[in-house]
């Protein structure tokens, strides 16, 4: 079967014509041919839609040439196969038009070699068509990959990169970019990389090495690079080839999981540890003071005693700070305004920062309200406003500023624990010394300090951290050396009305009672104490060491018993399966739960829901004496609703 073929033939000679149609068909071709022998005709020509598989061109016609029809089907934008067929070209001659892009030329007197010469002209069109497809594809994946890919010189200078890598660098053009020198400029750490570039050389390729590169804005970003070494045939090395992937917020989001990690960690070794040292702690502050209770003004005891009664309240303090900033402290939110704490912490924090620091308080008054404790508002405020002292020994500005904003998907991207919307801002600023970029990034470490020893725990902060996490909230920190600091505190904006003021507490001296009470503690010496508390304040105390002996105390006791005062977490029965079992022998009875285990455990056994009252280890004998009279002072409703 004859091959198609789609022949333009520049011939001004109709017999020639002829001549070169027959050879063809000899040959095996089935040509549809058109015939030009003019530059208009051939321009026309060109612009046939079906398109054309070759061009045969006369070389000398009396309006025409090879050499400029030739010209036309370069500007023309086509690769097509240009065969020069002339019965008197010189040598000398075809060779000069070669040399301008010809594929090859045959004699009029030698048309037999003809079919052979398109035949290999066409399989060359069609090699050069696939290779250009090839290249096409090659330049999309390279232009449109969202993979940065580089060569450089062995110096680092860049020699070729795709958009994305110009895009991810923050530059214009290649030509913008290939003005830096990677090694030089680009590259954030210097012993890293002669470490890259010896793998290169020692085993020709490097898989997702991580390295931080410095944008044309100086910001600086996380890259995962896979790199080649391409050598010469020789064996040296004449550049580099590799691959380069942002991965600053993967980055970002594992410090983040580490951080939380570590965190939790900690917080899990605080919570174990929090219960029976807070039981000690129970211990040593509630005999120290009960015996106080019993020394005169003038006794030469009282000293001692207060030093052990202080050193025990400072040990309980760091106890709630380790607890805070593991986000495992027992929280009392209620719907604020911040505008208040801050405004009654004013006068406070005036004489705790000095006078040779001027305080700016700038209150929105049309700041929304917050669920979130009142006390641990007024620990963050504190914590900052010290932090913002030390950072200004020579004095200084501190700013405290409230005010709502709407954070948006793109503000909170940093932040894995804060939902975009709207939120209350409580902003504290210093004109201090600031800090560098490193030491911002692990200011809320635990124990982590830039102070003199002595000078501060490394806590500070940590707490801050803590209670706003806890608080459902988000802190961002923005800070420059010697150009101050600001950390802004992000929470949740609530639409609740404000919790109402407590009322007055019941005085010390009312807090005795006549009432019988039965007390579940698994620790003794907490056990002992609690029930001297309560028989000193008149009451009757039925003592159990565990859940199962309560519940059988509980059902078995033939009087009334007004109030359960139960540890949470006990061998053999927790509080709550006492209260649980317990509570339909005894559906008059009030429950108080004591606990020193973290906000987390307590949850877990279901005890902090609404209206569920509730003591903290260490407490005082006034604060024991003062929950236990509230418990039984409640209205029935809450009684209900806390058992």
């Amino acid at each position: 079967m004859a091959t198609p073929l789609r022949l333009l033939l520049v011939e001004d000679s109709p017999d020639d014509a002829a001549l070169v149609l027959r050879t063809l068909k000899r040959g095996g071709y089935d040509p549809i041919l058109e015939r030009v022998d003019t530059p208009a005709a051939t321009k026309a020509a060109l612009l046939d839609p079906q398109g054309w598989d070759l061009v045969i061109c006369d070389y000398r016609m009396p309006e025409f040439s090879a050499p400029a029809a030739l010209a036309l089907v370069h500007e023309s934008g086509l690769d097509l196969p240009f065969v020069i067929v002339s019965g008197a070209i010189g040598e000398e001659a075809a060779v000069a038009v070669m040399k301008l892009g010809a594929h090859d030329y045959v004699m009029k007197g030698n048309l037999a070699r003809l079919p052979a010469a398109i035949a290999r002209e066409l399989r060359e069109a069609e090699d050069r068509r696939e290779r250009r497809r090839a290249e096409d594809r090659y330049r999309g994946l390279f232009e449109d990959v969202p993979v940065g890919i580089y060569r450089t010189t062995l110096d680092g200078r860049i020699v070729a990169a795709n958009p994305a890598l110009i895009r991810m660098l923050g530059y214009d053009s290649l030509e913008e970019l290939a003005g830096r020198n990677l090694e030089g400029e680009a590259i954030v750490d210097d012993a890293p990389r002669i470490h890259f570039k010896e793998l290169l050389a020692e085993t020709g390729e490097v898989q997702g090495y991580l390295a931080r590169w410095q944008r044309k804005d100086q910001s600086v970003i996380v890259v995962r690079e896979n790199a080649r070494a391409i050598r010469e045939a020789g064996g040296a090395i004449s550049h580099y080839e590799g691959t380069v992937e942002d991965v600053t917020e993967q980055a970002r989001l594992e410090d983040q999981l580490r951080q939380s990690q570590k965190m939790d960690a900690i917080g899990q070794l605080a919570g174990g540890v929090a219960h029976d040292f807070n039981n000690l702690l129970t211990v040593i502050l509630g005999r120290t003071e009960l015996q106080l209770g019993r020394l005169g003004p003038d006794d030469p005891a009282r000293r001692d005693l207060g030093i052990i009664h202080d050193s025990g309240r400072q040990a309980a303090d760091l106890t709630r700070q380790i607890l805070a900033f593991s986000r495992r402290q027992v929280l009392r939110p209620k719907v604020l305004s911040l505008n208040g704490i801050v405004s009654e912490l004013d006068p406070m924090l005036r004489r705790l920062i000095g006078e040779d620091i001027d305080t700016r308080i700038v209150l929105d008054p049309a700041l929304g309200r917050a669920n979130v404790d009142r006390a641990q508002i007024k620990q963050v405020l504190i914590n900052l406003a010290v932090n913002a002292r030390d950072a200004m020994p020579q004095g200084g500005t501190l700013t405290i500023e409230t005010g709502n904003a709407d954070l948006e998907e793109t503000h909170v991207g940093e932040a894995t624990n804060v939902k975009a919307g709207p939120h209350v801002m409580l902003a504290v600023s210093d004109t201090g010394i600031g800090m560098d970029e490193k030491t911002r990034t692990r200011a809320f470490e635990p124990f982590f300090t830039t102070k003199p020893p002595g000078r501060g725990t490394g806590l500070g902060l940590s707490t801050v951290y803590g209670i706003v996490m806890q608080s459902g909230g988000h802190i961002a920190v923005s800070s420059e050396p010697g150009r101050g600091t600001t950390f802004k505190i992000y929470l949740p904006l609530v639409e609740g009305a404000f919790t109402p003021a407590t009322s007055p507490g019941t005085p010390i001296e009312e807090l005795r009672g006549s009432e019988t009470i039965l007390l579940a503690e698994d620790d003794e010496k907490v056990r002992s104490l609690m029930r001297d508390i309560l028989e000193s304040h008149g009451y009757t105390v039925l003592e159990a060491q565990h859940g199962a002996e309560a519940l059988e105390i509980g059902t078995q006791h033939p009087g009334r018993i007004h109030l359960l005062v139960t540890d949470v977490v006990m061998p053999v029965m927790s509080g709550s399966e006492l209260v649980r079992c317990l509570g339909p022998f005894r559906p008059e009875m009030r429950i108080l739960y004591v606990s020193g285990y973290t906000a987390h455990a307590i949850a877990n056994h279901g005890v902090l829901g609404a209206g569920t009252s509730f003591l903290e280890k260490p407490f005082t004998p006034d604060g024991l004496a003062l929950q236990v009279r509230g418990g039984l002072d409640a209205p029935r409703e809450a009684a209900v609703a806390r058992a």
